[in-house]
């Protein structure tokens, strides 16, 4: 049998403005849905699809799993999600590879902006050797 990685669903409690402000972080329109239910991109995507799904209960505690979106400047990237209404956490860590912060989306939901550094285009994180 083979697996695949098909989606990520998030939880929120009000689903058309979550799922508005990763549609706008990640410029991905919305595919087809089911009543009180938000997906962002469709199936066969080269991407899994985010899904947004409806839940009574607002957020408690940090996330266990977080997406991480990789950015091509993490100023600029910082500003955009807060220009779109989330929010910087204060933790950040700067390594070798390039830069990570923590954010929240307008729920709460923690997720990293990735700037990765092309110092070496042969190291296997750089964007050349991904290319």
């Amino acid at each position: 049998m083979a697996n695949r990685w098909s989606g990520i669903t998030i939880d929120c409690q009000d689903v058309q403005r979550v799922a508005a402000f990763w549609s706008a972080l990640l410029d991905r329109a919305p595919g087809p849905t089911e009543p009180g239910w938000v997906y962002l991109g469709t199936r066969p995507d080269t991407l899994p699809r985010l899904v947004f799904q409806p839940v009574a209960d607002p957020k408690i505690g940090k996330n266990r799993l977080h997406l991480d979106v990789e950015v091509d400047d993490i100023d600029t990237g910082i500003d955009e999600v807060q220009q779109l209404g989330g929010s910087v956490t204060g933790e950040r860590h700067d390594n070798d590879e390039g830069v990570v912060v923590v954010m929240r989306d307008v729920e709460g939901n923690e997720f990293c902006l990735v700037q990765i550094y092309d110092t070496d285009a042969d190291a296997p994180y750089s964007r050349a050797a991904r290319s």
